[in-house]
């Protein structure tokens, strides 16, 4: 009989695997593609291999990512811990993503895909001199991710869950966020949700406002998704409609830091002003500091300034992510 690990946990994670594969490029780049700048783009292989293809010439680095991983990784360096659930394939890129995972000390316990199937989904991520990310990504094998993945007795060992919008976009994969939601709330585990992507609130908006009236605890969102959510343009009424909606929201708006929603009164959060070069994954390590804070005892406000600082630090590197650990920095900077 195989012995249950029941190690007490922070946070169960969902989301896409992804490879990321990060270029600097110029504006007429993006023009070139007929890309939409600072968005986000679904394309196959063949179209992405042609970006690819573009870059030949141009110094790529590769690293594990996706939105909620991403978060995941935010957790773990600031001294956290979790489960991350996610779908890769048995290839060079699957086993990069799986090692990367538990290098990090996050637990990543779900089979791989055959070859077969699909590759390991990648995004290519193009950073231009505005610190603007364009992202070109083929899903690969993680739209394969499916409710049966989704482990009743993992999600029983974390505080929270945490489930990207991303998943929307394919039905499989929308199951298995609504089985990790029903799992969370049947055993009493805080359920916390992403918007993700400014397309995805214009896509499912409908579908979001049932996320976040049914299953939902905490939300995450940046300023430009909740006036579209709202169909507002003033942010802070907009703040006001989603306060009645969730118990507790986190709404970040750039160098401005972050408003947060706590049983409907309202606080600003300042950020930390620095020089951006490269905003893809602020939004990520934001959502991964505050989940940090909030699985430790911190109040919503305190988990929001780690979460501003995490993110204030990625901004100033190429990449969604930090490198080592910033445990040591979470006393100075919350208190």
């Amino acid at each position: 009989m195989t012995a249950v690990n029941t190690q007490k946990l922070d946070v169960f994670g969902v989301g896409n695997a992804l490879v990321d594969i990060l270029a600097l490029v110029e504006e007429d780049f993006i023009a070139k593609y007929s890309l939409q700048k600072s968005g986000m783009t679904l394309m196959d292989a063949q179209t992405q291999g042609g970006i690819l293809a573009g870059l030949e010439n141009i110094s790529l680095k590769k690293r594990s990512g996706g939105s909620a991983a991403n978060s995941m990784i935010a957790i773990a360096q600031s001294g956290g811990t979790g489960i991350f659930v996610a779908k890769v394939a048995s290839d060079p890129n699957g086993e990069l993503y799986r090692q990367d995972m538990l290098d990090l000390k996050i637990q990543f316990n779900v089979a791989p895909a055959p070859t077969a199937d699909e590759p390991t989904g990648t995004c290519v991520v193009l950073t231009t001199p505005d610190a603007e990310r364009t992202m070109c990504t083929n899903l690969g094998v993680s739209v394969n991710l499916s409710a049966s993945d989704i482990d009743a007795e993992q999600i029983r060992r974390c505080k929270y869950s945490y489930v990207e919008g991303y998943l929307w976009t394919g039905e499989s994969t929308k199951q298995a966020c609504i089985q990790a939601m029903e799992d969370s709330k049947r055993q009493e585990v805080k359920v916390c949700f992403t918007f993700s992507d400014l397309f995805l609130v214009d896509l499912f908006a409908d579908d979001f406002r049932q996320v976040l009236s049914n299953y939902c605890d905490v939300l995450f969102c940046n300023a430009d998704e909740a006036r579209n959510f709202c169909g507002i343009e003033s942010l802070e009424e907009s703040a006001i409609k989603i306060g009645e909606l969730v118990e507790t929201a986190f709404i970040t708006d750039g160098k401005d830091g972050c408003l947060v929603v706590k049983d409907k009164q309202i606080t600003s959060v300042p950020g930390f002003p620095v020089k951006a070069i490269d905003t893809v994954g602020a939004g990520d390590a934001f959502a991964g500091g505050v989940l940090y804070g909030l699985t430790h005892g911190y109040q919503p406000v305190q988990a929001a300034r780690w979460g501003n600082y995490l993110a204030s630090n990625v901004v100033q590197i190429q990449g969604p992510r930090l490198e080592g650990s910033w445990a040591d920095k979470v006393q100075e900077i919350v208190n």
